[in-house]
């Protein structure tokens, strides 16, 4: 069971409440959505799943139907009572935490980790990035984003919403989208698309840090991306030299948007 437009409703009116603007709340209302994302999210009996953003848990009785292992979280103080009283008799537990400072070693004590997460527009890119860097637990993702942020996410070279996160998530792992979710499914009914991102952790980071360092190579996209549509050898001019850019075989009239993140760590290592 799954909740509808009607029966979540009635749990907002019964407990006085409504979504929250300040927080980005926007329901998922449909059942034939979250039972997609739950088999979008290839989780199974046996897994062990985190869902972030749990609202009032029609994605968490989704993800339960599966007969994987879920513990839920939620920011919102309002939402913990009734998120507890729907899907703590299901077999979920509820975690009342912030998503970028929860205590991950506590919630995950060293377990596996699929995530799956409806995140609002504010906070999704420097969720998913945080979530790389510091819990490697977690080996799988999906996530549910605004379109432009899943395209910004799974972008490669040369693809126009590719930019310095999508290189940051290319370090930890591989992501694409894999599906979009109208807007009328939600309640309220947003004013963007939505899509779904799969992503999805390398074993290690894409570029060894015993061939050049994290901090180097990142240090150039940020700068390059900082002044985007400039050309290579103007924006990165306080850092590299032309002798440089030859030493990479990278052009200096290339632009950064034109880069993979292999380049920019021959780029890096050439300094």
């Amino acid at each position: 069971m799954t909740h509808t437009r009607s029966s979540l409703s009635a749990i907002l009116a019964r407990h006085e409440l409504s979504p929250s603007r300040a927080l980005g709340q926007n329901f998922v209302v449909d059942p034939n959505t979250v039972r997609r994302i739950a088999r979008l999210a290839h989780v199974e009996t046996g897994d062990f799943v985190l869902e972030i953003g749990a609202g009032l848990g029609s994605l968490t009785m989704a993800l339960l139907e599966t007969g994987a292992t879920v513990e839920a979280m939620e920011v919102d103080r309002y939402l913990i009572g009734p998120l507890r009283e729907v899907v703590e008799p299901l077999g979920a537990v509820v975690h009342h935490a912030d998503a970028l400072t929860a205590d991950y070693d506590q919630i995950l004590a060293g377990r596996s980790t699929v995530l799956v997460a409806n995140l609002p527009y504010n906070i999704a890119t420097p969720l998913v990035l945080h979530l790389l860097e510091t819990v490697p637990a977690i080996k799988r993702m999906l996530v549910m984003v605004q379109l432009e942020v899943a395209e910004r996410l799974a972008a490669n070279a040369r693809d126009e919403a590719y930019g310095a996160a999508s290189l940051r998530v290319a370090y930890f792992a591989k992501a694409k989208v894999v599906g979009k979710v109208a807007a009328t499914v939600f309640l309220p009914r947003p004013n963007v698309e939505s899509a779904l991102v799969e992503i999805t952790r390398l074993d290690d980071v894409a570029i060894s840090p015993d061939e050049v360092s994290e901090e180097a190579i990142f240090e150039l996209v940020r700068t390059a991306f900082s002044q985007r549509r400039k050309m290579l050898r103007r924006s990165l001019a306080g850092l590299l030299d032309e002798a440089a850019f030859a030493r990479a075989d990278v052009a200096s009239s290339r632009r950064p948007e034109e880069l993979t993140l292999q380049e920019f760590a021959r780029l890096a290592k050439s300094r």
